[in-house]
C-alpha cells in the first residue's frame, strides 16, 4: 500500500525552547537555552552495544564528544534500531511527550505534533507532521480521538503560528485541543476546553466502568489567567476565596461519540490540609555559580515553587532597567542608583509573574499516573507524592501524600504491574540545568520508589539514579518512562534528557539496579544547549525515545545475562493497541513456551531451583514444545505437577509457582 505523503503545515522558528518543567515560569523570566536549527538529513549508524552481565568500567558515558548530530554514542544492553530526525518544519522547536496507536507513534512538540509510522522500527517515516503552536503539546490518543495539552500564552484556537500578544484575549488557547484523527492525514479539531490554567500536563483515564465516555485530569503549572478572558478564573487563596483556581485539578469529561461535548465535569481539591514540603538548599557547585553571579553584579531571583535559583539573562533585565530610566526622565544607559532601584523590585516582580502566594502546600500537579484496573493513581504534585483513589473517576480521593527533603519538584509517577510499588520522579532544576554532575548528591534529582501498604499507604524504600556523571553543559534529571512487561519483574526504562535512557530493575526495592542504557554526548561544545530523552516507552516490543532536538530514537533490548532472550520474548508477547504511559493498562501475558523459560532463567539467577532440577525443566519445555495435540497437553501437565512440588523446598518458592502456573496455561492452551 502506498503511503500518503505527510502534510506538514508551516511553522514559525523561534530558535528558543521554553524550558521542559516549571515552564511557563522560567520562560517568562526568558530562562532556556537555544536548540540548534540545524537540518540532520543523515545521521551515522550508531555503534555496536556493549553486551555483558557486569555494567562497563570505566563508564563509556563519561567523556562522550559533542555535537548536534555526531555526538558520541555509548550503549549497553540496548541496540539503537533506528534515528530519525525531525522533519523539515519542526527542526530546531522542542519535541515532547509520545503516545501511541496502531503502528504509529505520536510524538509531541512545541510547534504541534508529528506521527511516525514505526511499523519497521528500523526505518520509521512521517506519516503526518501538523502544525498547532503551544506549549508543551503532552499528548494522549484513545480510538479515533487525540488529546493536545496547551499551557503557554501564544497558543491560539486556530493553530496560528503568530502566537497572541494582547494580555486578555479571545484567540488564546489554554487548556485542551480534541482532533479526531479518523483519518490521520487529515485531523479535525473536533473540540477544545480552556482552564484556568492551561494544561502543561494531562492524563487519560479510561473507566472499566464507562465505555462512553473519556476523562481526562488537568495538571497546569503556569499562572491563572485573568477572569476577563475566561470567567471564573481567580488566583486568591481559599481563606478568601473558596472558588480560587489554585488548589485544584480538572476533571474533563469526553463522550467519545460527541467529543464536541467535552467540558470540565469537577475540579476536585485533593490538597487539602498539605502544608509547605521541606526543602534541600542549593548543591555546592550551584552555590559557587550563584555566588559569582552576584559577585559580576548579576541579577539572581528564586523560583519559589520549585525552591530554584535563576539568574536573569540581560533580554529580562534591559526593559525594566529602561523602564526605571524613562521614569527618572533620564538618557542613556541605566546607572548604578537604576540597578540597585531594580534590585528592590525585582523579588516582588518575579513573585507577581509566578502567582504571588504565601508558603503552603502544592497548589496543582505536574503529572498524573492513573491505572484504573486497580483504581489508583500517582500525583507527582509539585512538593508531594500522592497516592489517590480513583474509583470514581469524577472524584478522585486522595488517601496518602509523602514528602520528602530530597526532592525538589516532584515530577511524574509510575506504578508497577500488580500495584504494590509507586515510583515517583524529581525533576530538580527544571529540566533545563545540569543535575547530574559528579558533584550533584545521588538522592537529589533521582527516583523515589516507595511500597504501597494495605493499598493505601506509602512506605519509602529507596532512590534511584542514573549514575554516569554527566557534563555541566548537559541538562540532565529524572524524565519520563515506562515499566516494560518483563514477567515476574519491576524493570523500567527512563529517560534522563542528555543523561540519556536507563533501564533498570526495582524488584527489590531497597537495591533498584541498573541493567541498561543508552547516552550521547552534549548537543554543543560551547554551552548548555538544549537536548536528550524527553521520553523513553516500551511499546510493543520496542523502546521508542522523544529527543529535544535530534529527533526520535527506537531502540531494542540486548539479551545478556541480565535480561535473557527469553525474558525479552515474553516481554514482546504483551501487546496494546494503544499507549498511554500515563494511562497504566495491566500487563496480562499469553501462554507462550518463552513465558515458562523466562520463568526458568530467573529461578537460575536467583538460586530458586538447583542445576538439575533446571536442567529437567528446559529439558521437558523442550520435549513438548516439539509435541502436538494430546502428547503435548499431557507432557506440559505432567510437568507442571512437578514443578508445583518443587515450591515447597525452594527459596523462591513464590517463582517457582508462577513457573508452574505458566506451563500449567500452556498445557490449557494446546500449544
Amino acid at each position: 500500500m502506498a503511503r500518503i505523503a505527510p502534510r506538514c503545515h508551516a511553522v514559525a522558528r523561534s530558535g528558543t525552547a521554553g524550558l521542559l518543567t516549571i515552564p511557563l515560569a522560567l520562560a517568562l523570566l526568558g530562562a532556556g537555552a537555544p536548540l540548534l536549527a540545524q537540518n540532520a538529513s543523515t545521521l551515522a549508524a550508531p555503534p555496536a552495544p556493549i553486551v555483558s552481565g557486569t555494567a562497563p568500567s570505566p563508564d563509556p558515558r563519561v567523556g562522550l564528544h559533542a555535537g548536534l548530530t555526531n555526538a558520541g554514542e555509548a550503549s549497553w544492553n540496548l541496540r539503537v534500531l533506528s534515528q530519525t530526525p525531525p522533519s523539515q518544519d519542526f527542526i530546531g522547536v522542542t519535541n515532547s511527550d509520545l503516545a501511541f496507536t496502531g503502528h504509529y507513534a505520536i510524538q509531541g512538540s512545541y510547534s504541534g505534533y508529528q506521527v511516525w509510522d514505526i511499523s519497521n522500527p528500523s526505518a520509521p517515516t512521517l506519516a503526518e507532521g501538523y502544525v498547532c503552536p503551544a506549549s508543551q503539546s503532552d499528548v494522549s490518543v484513545y480510538r479515533n480521538l487525540l488529546i493536545v495539552s496547551g499551557e503557554g500564552l501564544s497558543g491560539r484556537l486556530d493553530c496560528g503560528k503568530q502566537g497572541v500578544n494582547d494580555v486578555v484575549s479571545k484567540d488564546r488557547l489554554r487548556g485542551v485541543r480534541i482532533f479526531d484523527i479518523s483519518d490521520l492525514h487529515n485531523p479535525k479539531n473536533v473540540g477544545n476546553v480552556q482552564t484556568c490554567r492551561g494544561s502543561h500536563t494531562h492524563t487519560l483515564l479510561v473507566d472499566p466502568k464507562d465505555p462512553d465516555n473519556i476523562y481526562v485530569y488537568i495538571s497546569g503549572s503556569a499562572p491563572i489567567r485573568p477572569a476577563d478572558e475566561l470567567a471564573g478564573c481567580s488566583a486568591g487563596m481559599p481563606d478568601s476565596n473558596p472558588n480560587t483556581a489554585l488548589f485544584r485539578i480538572e476533571v474533563i469529561k469526553i463522550p467519545v461519540a460527541h467529543p464536541e461535548q467535552a467540558a470540565i465535569v469537577s475540579s476536585p481539591r485533593i490538597f487539602a490540609g498539605l502544608v509547605a514540603p521541606p526543602r534541600h538548599g542549593l548543591a555546592g557547585e550551584d552555590q559557587k555559580e550563584i555566588d559569582a553571579a552576584k559577585a559580576q553584579g548579576k541579577f539572581v531571583v528564586e523560583i519559589p515553587v520549585a525552591g530554584i535559583f535563576q539568574v536573569l539573562p540581560d533580554q529580562f533585565v534591559k526593559p525594566r532597567l529602561d523602564s526605571i530610566v524613562k521614569a527618572r526622565a533620564g538618557t542613556g544607559d541605566a546607572t548604578a542608583a537604576d540597578s540597585a532601584a531594580l534590585r528592590t523590585m525585582i523579588d516582588n516582580m518575579v513573585k507577581q509573574m509566578l502567582g504571588n502566594r504565601p508558603p503552603s502546600g502544592p497548589t496543582q500537579c505536574h503529572d498524573i499516573t492513573v491505572y484504573p484496573a486497580i483504581g489508583r493513581a500517582g500525583g507527582a504534585c509539585e512538593g508531594y507524592g500522592l497516592l489517590l483513589d480513583i474509583t470514581d473517576p469524577v472524584n478522585p480521593r486522595r488517601l496518602a501524600a509523602v514528602s520528602d527533603s530530597n526532592f525538589s519538584y516532584w515530577h511524574s509517577a509510575t506504578i508497577n504491574n500488580d500495584g504494590t510499588k509507586v515510583l515517583f520522579s524529581d525533576e530538580w532544576g527544571g529540566g533545563g540545568q545540569p543535575k547530574c554532575r559528579a558533584t550533584d548528591p545521588h538522592d537529589w534529582g533521582a527516583d523515589a520508589i516507595f511500597t504501597v501498604e494495605n493499598k493505601q499507604t506509602l512506605h519509602f524504600d529507596n532512590y534511584y539514579k542514573m549514575p554516569a556523571p554527566q557534563t555541566s553543559l548537559e541538562n540532565c534529571v529524572a524524565h519520563n518512562g515506562s515499566m516494560i512487561p518483563v514477567p515476574g519483574r519491576d524493570v523500567m526504562v527512563q529517560a534522563w534528557y542528555q543523561g540519556g535512557v536507563s533501564v533498570f530493575d526495582f524488584t527489590d526495592a531497597a537495591h533498584p539496579k541498573e541493567i541498561a542504557f543508552f547516552d550521547r554526548g552534549p548537543v554543543d561544545s560551547t554551552h548548555m544547549a538544549m537536548g536528550g530523552s524527553w521520553s523513553a516507552y516500551w511499546y510493543n516490543g520496542v523502546i521508542v525515545s522523544s529527543e529535544i532536538a535530534r529527533g526520535l530514537d527506537v531502540m531494542e533490548l540486548a539479551p545478556n545475562p541480565l535480561l535473557t532472550q527469553n525474558e525479552i520474548d515474553a516481554a514482546k508477547s504483551v501487546h496494546f493497541d494503544y499507549l498511554n504511559v500515563q494511562g497504566q493498562q495491566k500487563f496480562v501475558w499469553p501462554a507462550t513456551f518463552a513465558l515458562s523459560r523466562a520463568y526458568a532463567d530467573q529461578l537460575e539467577r536467583s538460586g530458586g531451583l538447583s542445576a538439575a532440577r533446571l536442567a529437567a525443566v528446559r529439558e521437558g519445555l523442550q520435549k513438548a514444545e516439539g509435541a502436538s495435540g494430546g502428547a503435548r497437553r499431557g507432557a506440559l501437565s505432567r510437568l507442571a505437577t512437578q514443578i508445583e512440588g518443587d515450591a515447597a523446598g525452594s527459596s523462591d518458592a513464590a517463582k517457582v509457582r508462577l513457573l508452574a502456573q505458566s506451563v500449567r496455561e500452556l498445557a490449557k492452551a494446546g500449544m
